[in-house]
C-alpha cells in the first residue's frame, strides 16, 4: 500500500522532515520565497497534505489541484494566508502552529521598543561609519522607557507577554481589543479603552492584533494623527493592518 503525498512548501528544519519519514511521500521546496504558482499545482496533483507557509496564499484555486486533499498545515501562527472557508467547504483541516512564538515576539517588541528610545540603530550606524570620537552631553539622548505609557492594541496571548515585560519597566499599561482582560488588569495594573483614547495617551503603541477585514487598513492617516508627535509604533503583527503610505507621510 503506498503512502499518502504531502507537499512541503517550504524548508522547513530536519525535526521537521523527520516526522514526515516513513509515514508520507514527501517532495519539498529548499529554495527561498514562495514556490511558483505552477510548481504548487504541479506537486499538489494527488496529496493528501500540505504544509504551507506565508510566503504563498493557499486559496479555492490551489485547493483544486488535488482532488485527495485532506490537510493544509501551516507553519505560522497567523492563517490569514489560507482560505479557510474554502478548506471548511470542500473539508479540508486546516492547522497552525499557536504559542510557539509569543515569547520571542514579544521579546522582539521589547527589543524594538528600546532600541527605538534609546536610539541604539542610530548610534550602530554612527559608530560604524567613523564618526564616533569622544562622548558628549547631548550625543545620542535616547527617552526613558521606563515610566512612559505604553499603548496595547490587541491583547491577546503575545500582548499579554508584551504587557508582563512592560510592567517590569514600570510603564504604565492602556489596551484595548476585542474584549476586556479582567486578568491582566488585576495582575498588572493594565486600562482597557476605545482605540481612540488608546492613541492619543500612549508614548508608545505596539500593534499585536490579527488580520481580519475589520482591522486591515486599521491604522491610517486618522489614527496616526492622534497620536503624539513623539510617539513610537511598533508593529509586530501583519504589515497590512498598516496603510503605509499613511505610515510614511506620519
Amino acid at each position: 500500500m503506498s503512502l499518502p503525498k504531502v507537499y512541503v512548501g517550504l524548508p522547513i528544519q530536519e525535526t521537521g522532515l523527520e516526522v514526515l519519514r516513513g509515514k508520507v511521500e514527501f517532495n519539498i521546496w529548499r529554495e527561498e520565497g514562495a514556490p511558483p504558482r505552477e510548481t504548487l499545482f504541479k506537486e499538489l496533483k494527488d496529496a493528501a497534505g500540505l504544509i504551507s507557509g506565508l510566503t504563498f496564499r493557499v486559496d479555492d484555486e490551489l485547493m483544486t489541484a488535488s482532488p485527495n486533499l485532506k490537510v493544509i498545515s501551516n507553519y505560522a501562527v497567523g492563517y490569514d494566508n489560507i482560505d479557510v472557508a474554502a478548506a471548511t467547504k470542500r473539508g479540508i483541516c486546516v492547522t497552525n502552529t499557536p504559542d510557539v512564538l509569543t515569547a520571542a515576539t514579544a521579546d522582539l517588541a521589547l527589543l524594538l521598543i528600546l532600541a527605538t528610545a534609546r536610539r541604539a540603530f542610530e548610534a550602530n550606524e554612527f559608530m560604524r561609519s567613523g564618526k564616533w570620537k569622544i562622548w558628549g552631553p547631548d550625543l545620542l539622548v535616547g527617552r526613558e522607557v521606563s515610566g512612559s505609557t505604553i499603548g496595547i492594541v490587541g491583547m491577546g496571548k503575545i500582548g499579554q507577554a508584551v504587557a508582563k515585560r512592560a510592567s517590569g519597566f514600570g510603564m504604565r499599561i492602556l489596551y484595548c481589543g476585542t474584549g476586556r482582560k479582567l486578568d491582566v488588569e488585576e495582575s498588572l495594573g493594565a486600562r482597557f479603552m476605545s482605540l481612540e483614547e488608546l492613541l492619543r495617551e500612549s508614548d508608545i503603541v505596539t500593534l499585536h492584533c490579527l488580520l481580519n477585514e475589520q482591522t486591515r487598513n486599521m491604522f491610517g492617516e486618522a489614527q496616526f494623527r492622534m497620536m503624539k508627535k513623539t510617539a513610537i509604533f511598533v508593529n509586530t503583527a501583519r504589515g497590512t493592518i498598516v496603510d503605509k503610505k499613511a505610515l510614511y507621510n506620519a
